[in-house]
């Protein structure tokens, strides 16, 4: 016998885990298409040279890759922003600028693997390609909010940077053509420490002991969005790249309030760097307030040079990607999820042999009202079916033998608190029961995380 296992770093999904991934991933369609986001797809396999030395030594590092039968170098995507420059660069001429695309997929990094991260997830990556403007930019922060409330949370931060300020202070300190390991180290700042940090910038930069404090007096700065936009001109030297970045970050902060994003839901962090080496200006970094451990459910960035490695076109891009595993993971411990194993909310037991065709009716009447019902396969004992109806999560049962049959009426059970209702039904005539159902579910929720 073989043993059923799976790979380290994967999973298997139950109906009770997968019904509410699907969910999250229709509600981020719906908010994507909303702001005029297009769906697209790309393969999984992509040349190594297309992949190879995007995203960071890290990625690198984490990629699965191999020599396919026809000797071709070939990678798995480790992320959905690098195959979009690609797509972009080769479709463009047919897509028109600027073009704004969602792309809901798995990616694969062999990296290690803890609480809601996996060597495979999916990505729910929206971008915009093409354009420069600070309304891309301001749009993606406007865009995260409104799909981490569609998804049910209100109590979470868009942590918010511009690289061009870290470009800045390190342009302003000499260091400019050190700027990959010092900005990958900065990334880490949350995780080892500023000492930490300061020592990796000294070992894999070359930075002298003056020149990181200036870096890590930059990142720690907090306070107000207005506090830290007025203190940073002083700390990054008055350099001109880095007044470029905070002024966008001024025009973004403004637009995205005057788009209806909260006050105070934007926080600035300017310690923000990102760990891909392609992002050029405004990053994002999102924080559930009650599980900050988890750590960025949304993440993103501007990228304006990554397209010109596979095109002489400059395509500007701007977007970001929600996590959708480590969002999971994030929703069933803060008790978000149903207890349920079935998507139909009406369970209907067939119990009297000789009325199967009765009972089919019933659900085709329920299922033409617009209701998901399921239909028990074999006429067991009703007991022995409603305690099943009660292990999957059905919201309504409804029951009839024989003589309720003939009679032309069916009960109607709320599973939940335990009440019955009798009601007329005929094949005919079911707006009875549809009604009684109706008043146990609300068929106004649209998904199942309400």
């Amino acid at each position: 016998m073989i043993q059923p296992r799976t790979l380290k770093g994967f999973r298997d999904y139950l109906p009770e885990t997968m019904m509410p991934r699907e969910e999250c991933m229709q509600i981020a369609r719906r908010v994507f298409r909303r702001y005029g986001f297009a769906p697209i797809d790309t393969p999984t396999l992509e040349y190594m040279e297309i992949l190879g030395g995007k995203g960071s030594e890290e990625t690198d590092r984490q990629m699965y890759r191999f020599t396919d039968h026809g000797g071709r170098e070939v990678g798995m995507r480790f992320d959905l922003t690098v195959p979009l420059a690609r797509f972009a660069a080769q479709h463009i001429g047919v897509l028109g600028t600027p073009f704004k695309r969602y792309h809901i997929a798995p990616v694969w990094r062999g990296e290690n693997t803890q609480a809601g991260r996996y060597r495979e997830f999916v990505q729910c990556d929206f971008d915009t390609i093409g354009t420069e403007s600070v309304v891309a930019d301001t749009e993606a922060v406007v865009v995260i909010d409104d799909l981490l409330r569609s998804l049910g949370f209100e109590r979470f931060r868009i942590h918010l940077n511009n690289r061009q300020i870290l470009s800045g202070l390190l342009e302003h300190l000499g260091l400019l053509q050190a700027s990959v390991p010092v900005l990958r180290a900065l990334d880490k700042l949350a995780k080892i420490g500023p000492d930490a940090v300061a020592e990796e910038m000294r070992s894999t930069a070359g930075v002298s002991d003056a020149q990181a404090q200036s870096v890590l007096k930059l990142a720690e700065l907090s306070g107000t969005t207005e506090e830290t936009l007025a203190a940073l001109p002083s700390v990054t030297g008055g350099n001109p790249t880095a007044a470029a970045g905070i002024e966008r970050l001024r025009a973004i902060v403004r637009g995205a309030q005057a788009a209806g994003v909260a006050e105070g839901r934007i926080r600035l962090d300017v310690g923000i760097a990102r760990g891909l080496d392609y992002y050029t200006g405004v990053v994002f970094e999102t924080f559930l307030d009650d599980l900050p451990g988890i750590g960025s459910v949304c993440s993103g960035g501007r990228y304006d040079n990554l397209a010109e490695l596979y095109t002489k076109q400059h395509l500007p891009g701007v977007g970001a990607s929600l996590g959708l595993d480590r969002l999971l993971a994030a929703m069933e411990q803060l008790k978000m999820l149903p207890e349920t194993r079935t998507p139909a909310p009406v369970f209907i037991p067939y119990f009297d042999a000789e009325r199967i065709d009765d009972y089919l009716r019933i659900a085709a009447a329920v299922r033409a009202g617009g209701i998901g019902a399921e239909l028990y396969p074999e006429p067991k004992k009703l007991g022995q079916q409603l305690k099943y109806a009660d292990s999957r999560g059905f919201r309504v049962a409804v029951i009839a033998g024989g003589r309720e049959l003939d009679a032309g009426r069916v009960q109607v059970k709320n599973l939940q608190h335990k009440i019955a209702t009798d009601v007329d039904f005929t094949p005919e005539a079911p707006e009875a029961l549809l009604d009684a159902i109706r008043q146990v579910i609300d068929l106004s929720e649209a998904t199942l995380l309400a």
